[in-house]
């Protein structure tokens, strides 16, 4: 059995060791010498299947999986029936030393020939305990290699129970008495020299003391792994946990693990070179790709829980060393990984073990992350169980694609990918017109992070991470509470909309297909078409949230269902909980007039009007503001109003602007100011010129602070 724990055995293939040479399987009450009994059913022999979606294939003789508490079970009724085997060691031991001390005894030479067969019968049943054992080993560390493919697959988001390494470090230290009692038997069984030394029983000696290191190497492992994508000059942290050091007594002289950084190519040199047993601090010397600081920590034993782990709290990487590229490979696409070593005595033998860590990618700067994340997470999704570090396939279904994208964007941002939203994921990955069933189109790793988009400057990955780090950082709460549709196309989007009952004012949100982190919305406009207006990015959210842009738009009336199954809803009542409050600003001493911040929308096809505009009543200036000395006629009349938080226009050419409710609020000024107002000459003099002259009247609302930034498609914000 290989030592190291990227060249161990599958879950499928572990259990080749109780398959018999004809294709049937061993009889495993004759492994023990007992007949009768069976520690394993047949049905438990082709390992510990765990559900690993595309990535676990069974062979064809694979049967139903074995739980852990099952191999635990095994375990023990195993050491209860060896003690059989051992009863008839110590007769047998017995007999040989009288046999030595009574050398002329006339029973002797019978005695000696009785001694022969039993021992010969001894050591046969010792070979099938050990095949037995060997077998349970090799599911049990199936079952730790499992963990470690889910500790990979919860580096994308996926659901991850670490405590079951507690229940795997009890079937470690149960094959560790297993491994002590078959030793020292086989070791016992050599004493009674009958004749000479059976090279049979030597050769059994030394595979069950490789087997014994087999395990106790095994059992150190990463339990807290790095981050994956890693910045340099940035503290992280990780450890590792030897899952025998209470068993072995290791935790009275712990020792001292040290860490190093790997490059892929060093790595796999290191893991193809063979064994743990090869790793000295000698050979180690120049093996790291960087320079890595706090990289060491002594192990503690927890008595409590007996944990035996080394914590890494303050590690920093200062540097790091790169590999030269070829063609279009990018220091994002470059894998290192943590390398943990540390060495230690086991009875009267030397053992120096080693463990690597998920792969990571070394970044310098922030915006090499998108790319980063891209590269770790198509390895966590797809690498093998067993490989050669840090191999993985450049091509998958879009079956298994779906699924490692809806537990990225769901465990981001806490709610499930629909289906509808994957079919339109999969129409931007695959790009072409596929009729029919889907989820076996292969899709590459170029489709998924190389290639841009068709008539896009970005690539699919870099526009999918930026939408799941908008609605991470700035949508969450209304993603998760099912009010963005999100994942649609304009065209289905336009057709929903158009087919809506609901009609004028229906809407819905979509993520923008043209601009990275964008958010759009869709709605059915007063003519009875649909308007998609300019994408929001998380710059815009920064200054006003979604929920408050969503609320200053009086033409968006009722949201347009996320799911068939759900009914529409009135604006209100899908974003009233996300609300801000707001409050009328109040003077401030220090003579500032506050302000507001409201969204607008000019209506499609006319650039005056304008909607969603909070509407004022005018008021009248202070008499001391104006003077007839220092006043100069504008082109229209502008009237001040401390307390307004916008700028409203109104325009005699305005296909919805009220000339009947200015009118009012000339007709109420003028009834309510003394005659000999010079204002009122002013707006006389005004309105005769524009009589006159045919121009255009205008009537202002303006702030001290308020002013107006176009935005595309007819949108105004007002700051």
């Amino acid at each position: 059995m290989p030592l190291n724990t990227y060249n161990m055995n599958n879950a499928v293939s572990a259990a080749a060791a109780v398959v018999g040479m004809n294709g049937g399987y061993v009889d495993t009450s004759d492994l023990l010498g007992v007949a009768g009994s069976s520690p394993v059913a047949a049905g438990m022999s082709t390992g510990i299947m765990h559900n690993m979606g595309e990535n676990a294939t069974a062979g064809p003789m694979a049967t139903p999986k074995v739980e852990l508490y099952e191999v635990h079970h095994q375990i023990m009724h195993s050491l209860n029936e060896f003690s059989r085997c051992t009863d008839s060691l110590k007769v047998l031991v017995q007999s040989y030393r009288y046999m030595i001390n009574a050398p002329n005894s006339p029973e002797a030479e019978t005695l000696f020939k009785r001694l022969i067969e039993e021992k010969s019968s001894l050591v046969a049943r010792l070979r099938r305990s050990f095949l037995y054992y060997d077998s349970l080993q090799d599911m049990v560390i199936a079952e730790l290699k499992n963990w470690r493919r889910q500790q990979a697959l919860a580096g994308n988001g996926a659901h991850f129970s670490e405590n079951m390494l507690d229940d795997i470090q009890r079937c470690f230290e149960l094959l560790e008495s297993f491994v002590i009692h078959l030793l020292s038997a086989v070791k016992e069984t050599i004493f009674v020299r009958l004749m000479n030394d059976d090279p049979d029983l030597n050769c059994l000696l030394e595979q069950v003391q490789v087997a014994q290191k087999n395990l106790v190497c095994s059992a150190f492992i990463v339990d807290k792994q790095p981050p994956q994508v890693m910045k340099t000059n940035t503290r992280f942290a990780a450890s590792v946990r030897w899952l025998l050091g209470s068993q072995l007594g290791i935790q009275m002289n712990p020792p001292t693990v040290e860490c190093i950084i790997m490059s892929e190519l060093q790595a796999q040199r290191f893991v193809t070179r063979g064994t743990h047993m090869d790793v000295t601090h000698s050979s180690l010397a120049g093996q790291s790709s960087g320079e890595i600081q706090n990289c060491s920590s002594t192990m503690e034993y927890q008595e409590n829980n007996h944990v035996f782990s080394a914590s890494f709290r303050n590690m920093q990487l200062k540097k790091i060393k790169r590999a030269e590229k070829k063609g279009t490979e990018s220091v994002m696409d470059e894998k290192f990984a943590l390398f943990f070593y540390a060495t230690t005595t086991v009875n009267d033998y030397q053992i120096r073990v080693w463990t690597l860590s998920l792969p990571v990618v070394v970044i310098v700067h922030g915006n090499q992350e998108p790319q980063s994340w891209a590269t770790i997470t198509w390895d966590n999704a797809f690498a093998d169980i067993v490989r050669d570090p840090f191999v993985v396939t450049d091509r998958v279904t879009w079956r298994q694609l779906s699924v490692a994208l809806n537990t990225k964007f769901g465990s981001c941002t806490q709610r499930a990918l629909t289906s509808e939203n994957l079919e339109f994921l999969f129409e931007k990955l695959h790009r072409d017109n596929i009729v029919g069933e889907r989820n076996n189109e292969h899709i590459s790793w170029n489709q998924f992070c190389k290639e841009p988009l068709p008539d896009r400057t970005f690539t699919f990955w870099e526009w999918f991470f930026a939408i799941m780090k908008l609605t991470k950082d700035h949508l969450l709460s209304m993603w998760k509470a099912g009010r963005i549709t999100g994942f649609i196309n304009k065209a289905k989007a336009h057709d929903d909309l158009l087919r809506a009952v609901t009609g004028i004012g229906t809407f819905l949100l979509r993520f923008s297909d043209s601009e990275l982190g964008g958010v759009t919305i869709a709605y059915v406009n007063e003519c009875g078409s649909v308007t998609m207006l300019s994408p929001w990015t998380a710059r815009d959210f920064q200054i006003l949230n979604l929920a408050d842009r969503i609320r200053d738009l009086e033409m968006l009336r009722c949201l347009h269902p996320t799911d068939i199954n759900v009914q529409p809803l009135d604006r209100d009542l899908a974003f009233g909980d996300f609300y801000t409050q707001r409050t009328e600003p109040t003077p401030r001493v220090d003579g500032y007039v506050p302000s507001t911040i409201r969204v607008q929308v000019r209506t499609t096809g006319d650039t005056g009007s304008i909607s969603g505009t909070p509407h004022h009543p005018m008021q009248s200036p202070p008499q001391d503001s104006m003077s007839m000395g220092n006043y100069s006629p504008p082109s229209g009349i502008m009237f001040y109003n401390p307390s307004s938080v916008a700028t409203t226009s109104y325009n005699r050419d305005d296909s919805d602007s009220d000339d009947s409710s200015v009118a009012r609020e000339l007709e109420n000024y003028v009834n309510n100011t003394a005659p000999d107002d010079p204002i009122l000459g002013q707006i006389s003099h005004t309105i005769l010129n524009v009589c006159a002259n045919g121009h255009e009247a205008q009537w202002m609302m303006p702030t001290k602070s308020a002013y107006a930034v176009p935005s595309p498609y007819n949108q105004t914000v007002q700051y």
